[in-house]
């Protein structure tokens, strides 16, 4: 943890410009991350990047990881959904990170998409990030965008923000839920008490999923899910909240099933947006892997 008390010369100016002038080895992306992370304090409170700075405010930021140093292209087997010359859609598999970072320097999907465009790739989510738009977690399997260049990048970042992008998944939980139908809206912040985890907090960001039943069976419920915002765990987070874990969560749950399933029964399922360079309307899908569409053959069996 590093700690800076803000002087008279950068008092009254923003936060992230504030910090770039403490530290000049954080560059401004970083900043905005861990501002976005929730890793920076302002006086024991987090705060935007836009807080204009008062004297004596003590800034408070978590010690950052080691950078990976070289990105390389990595033949790395990857379903791909859909590629013309300014997107690239693939099928994410479970068990992979989408871009490297402290703890896992290659073997991501950002190494797999390298070897497949080469240079033809966004810049803008930066080195380690390139054509980047948005994430799926580690263990969360499905449908991903990737941007080949920069026009591309910037439409679909504004259709996401603008909740223009629909976004829909498929989950088994544990529990058997009596809604059909039902809309989740709890803000989701940082943990308190573990600041690797999410958490519902009443002054957390804004967060809403929507779920649909598609089947209940003795002691789990198969779900369709769509979100209208994208924070970090948020689908993870709102169904353990709400007493109905996702089977083989091992981070907001305590991960025991009897299927053997290691990682979240999350998947991706299908992304509607518009081509951000014809303007197309788009509605792509990702198979179900293998091992989930074998739990729920196993669960149709013993409903039988």
């Amino acid at each position: 943890m590093k700690e800076y008390i803000i002087s008279e010369e950068i008092q009254g100016i923003r936060l992230d410009k504030a910090i770039s002038n403490l530290n000049n080895e954080i560059s401004r992306s970083m900043i905005q991350k861990l501002l976005e992370e929730e890793k920076i304090k302002v006086n024991g409170k987090f705060e935007k990047s836009s807080y204009k700075t008062k004297l004596n405010d003590k800034i408070e930021i978590e010690d950052i990881e080691v950078k990976i140093t070289k990105l390389i292209p990595q033949n790395i087997p990857i379903e791909i959904i859909y590629e013309d010359k300014d997107i690239i859609v693939v099928n994410k598999p479970k068990g992979m990170v989408v871009h490297p970072a402290n703890g896992n320097p290659d073997g991501t999907l950002v190494n797999a998409i390298m070897n497949i465009c080469k240079d033809s790739l966004s810049g803008i989510g930066g080195e380690f990030r390139p054509g980047i738009v948005h994430r799926l977690d580690k263990d969360t399997s499905g449908i991903l965008i990737v941007a080949k260049n920069d026009k591309a990048h910037i439409n679909l970042s504004n259709q996401i923000k603008n909740r223009e992008i629909i976004k829909k998944y498929v989950a088994l939980v544990r529990g058997v839920i009596k809604e059909n139908t039902a809309t989740i809206d709890m803000p989701i912040g940082r943990s308190n008490n573990d600041r690797k985890k999410m958490a519902v907090k009443k002054d957390g960001k804004n967060a809403v999923t929507h779920f649909e039943v598609i089947k209940r069976y003795k002691g789990y419920t198969y779900l369709n899910l769509k979100i209208d915002t994208g924070r970090t765990h948020q689908i993870r987070v709102h169904l353990s909240e709400i007493g109905y874990p996702i089977v083989g969560d091992e981070v907001y749950s305590n991960g025991k099933n009897p299927f053997g399933i290691h990682g979240q029964m999350l998947h991706a399922k299908s992304l509607d947006f518009k081509h951000p360079i014809t303007e197309k309307n788009m509605h792509l899908e990702a198979p179900i892997p293998q091992y989930f569409e074998d739990v729920i053959n196993k669960l149709e069996k013993e409903e039988n």
